[in-house]
């Protein structure tokens, strides 16, 4: 990353390596928490179970057991991958009519109404009986040891948490659980959040059950209907997750998998498609000219994101058109090299009928997870059920009033999804296991990454400390427009100058931002010696850690 003040050989950290097993994960803690579970013997799924329980209580805005998780998992013993959906349903009360009679144009993005069903325990149980060694008493006592004895809270996350002050405030549960003595946590200051530890301890008991149909899933329904809120018993009780096949496209000899609609991991492969057409390494990482194509690229995929995007269980999703080489072709003609696009509306394939973490971790076996979990925004719905000690999501704003739109409300349906694990192969065997988190950053960030490291040789660090833009204005997946501009490119402060003027004057309009640019972590099975590299975000608190 050439003139970055902290560079180094390209990158602001060295590769990780390691021959046995690695976590890499976006909090110190959690990640010697996984590496912990393997050293003892787990699989690659019970460390990263453990280091998502663990980021639930080290990083409570962005994730937790009141959220959803996607995982992408490569199963070494036989040489397939699996995909698990595990993301929640709208609640059988919720109905466009219903916000109609509320007089909203717009489900609210906190309070519970955007509530959906949380599907992160029935994920992890998923995980767990399919392909995990031990059971929840081993893989959830790192983090009830650090919620009942409380852990010192790390730089990054002190200062998401005290920008959401004011969101805690208006539920007494929540500033009683995450604002201790009437604030957040500074850097460095100790936290514990005893009524999580008593929730894992419960699941150790009662399993995923006592969530969704016992105690807990009884407290969560009290508290809804105690709020106004349409959550109910019913809805704990039918929800299930869905192991669902992942899809993929070529990119210049390398295979990469994300999973299908409902979340958007598929504008990651229809990006790739249509920058394949060009030689990218010529025109130079980071240069004018590689930026344009890539933020035009963008701009297509989103534009059939925010058309097509939906749950495949209520609608039409043409993923296989979508995915195709000769669609790419089709939407690379609509690229001008010299001119930014100001309208993109969404191109016409056939439809076939026939705040978020991310981990991956890799164990000695060579089996890979690539996993990610969220609660949407920061603390999700901004409300935490009483005494259970986490917030539950607020992933059903996504959904769109619209009754035309793919992603309307309906009930028990899934709403659109922003949050995308993803894992690439060479010769049919894993290379890479990714993923950016960061909203609406993740298809752009993963496609930036996969150029980073596929067209301009980057080792795995660097690719992840490049520098990046995050372009916003797309339309959205609830029906809203693009901005009548084009929208916006942000760039990070190391991108040159003569850069951001060049892709001004073709029509960007070119903002500077030092944050807004997602989360990355990976780790990379080198094809020759089948050691592990790892790379970590420097954007955010965690590592990759190796044995």
């Amino acid at each position: 990353m050439p003139g970055h003040p902290l560079s180094y050989r390209g990158s602001r950290r060295s590769v990780v390596m390691a021959p046995y097993g690695m976590v890499a994960t976006s909090q110190p803690l959690a990640a010697q928490a996984g590496i912990d579970i393997l050293k003892a013997g787990g699989h690659a799924v019970d460390a990263a179970i453990a280091t998502n329980a663990v980021l639930g209580v080290v990083e409570p805005m962005s994730c937790g057991i009141g959220g959803d998780l996607f995982a992408i998992v490569y199963d070494a013993s036989t040489g397939q991958l699996h995909g698990l959906n595990a993301s929640g349903r709208a609640p059988y009360a919720a109905a466009i009519e219903g916000f109609e009679r509320r007089g909203l144009a717009a489900i609210p993005a906190h309070g519970p109404l955007p509530w959906s069903v949380p599907g992160c325990v029935d994920g992890w149980d998923c995980l767990r009986q399919r392909f995990g060694s031990m059971d929840y008493v081993q893989v959830l006592a790192p983090a009830i040891e650090y919620a009942r004895q409380g852990f010192p809270v790390s730089d990054i996350i002190a200062h998401d948490w005290a920008a959401a002050e004011g969101l805690l405030r208006q539920w007494p549960d929540s500033a009683k659980t995450y604002l201790p003595g009437g604030r957040a946590p500074r850097p460095g200051e100790g936290f514990k959040n005893l009524d999580l530890a008593y929730v894992y301890t419960r699941i150790t008991e009662g399993g995923r059950d006592i969530f969704y149909d016992g105690d807990i899933a009884r407290r969560i329904a009290a508290f809804s209907k105690a709020n106004d809120g349409l959550l109910t018993l019913e809805d704990l009780r039918d929800h299930v997750s869905t192991w669902d096949d992942p899809v993929s496209t070529t990119y210049r000899g390398y295979t990469v998998w994300e999973l299908p609609p409902n979340g958007q991991g598929i504008a990651v492969l229809e990006m790739l498609n249509i920058l394949e057409g060009y030689d990218l390494a010529a025109l130079g990482h980071n240069s004018a000219e590689t930026l344009h194509r890539q933020i035009e690229a963008k701009k297509l995929a989103y534009a059939d994101r925010a058309m097509y995007y939906a749950d495949p269980q209520f609608a039409d999703v043409p993923v296989q058109a979508l995915i195709s080489k000769e669609y790419a072709e089709r939407q690379r003609r609509r690229i001008d090299p010299n001119r930014a696009a100001r309208d993109v509306p969404a191109g016409s394939p056939a439809l076939d009928r026939g705040d978020t973490i991310y981990l991956t971790v890799v164990d000695r076996n060579r089996n890979a997870v690539s996993f990610i979990q969220s609660l949407y925004m920061g603390f999700g719905s901004g409300m935490v059920p009483s005494g259970l000690g986490f917030p539950l999501q607020n992933r059903g704003q996504l959904f769109a009033l619209d009754r035309g739109h793919r992603n309307r409300l309906e009930p028990h349906k899934r709403p659109f999804h922003t949050i995308i694990p993803a894992m690439v192969t060479k010769d049919g065997r894993p290379w890479l296991s990714f993923g950016v988190m960061g909203g609406a950053m993740q298809p752009q960030g993963h496609m930036q990454v996969l150029c980073n490291l596929i067209d301009f040789g980057m080792d795995v660090q660097e690719a992840g400390d490049a520098p990046r833009f995050n372009h916003s204005g797309s339309a959205e997946p609830t029906g809203e427009g693009m901005e009548a501009d084009g929208g916006r490119v942000a760039l990070e402060p190391w991108i040159d100058e003569a850069v951001a003027r060049a892709l001004a004057e073709k029509g960007h309009r070119v903002v500077r931002a030092v944050s807004g640019f997602g989360g990355y972590q990976a780790i990379m099975i080198d094809p020759a010696t089948g050691l592990l590299h790892g790379g970590s975000e420097p954007r955010k608190d965690g590592c990759a850690i190796g044995y």
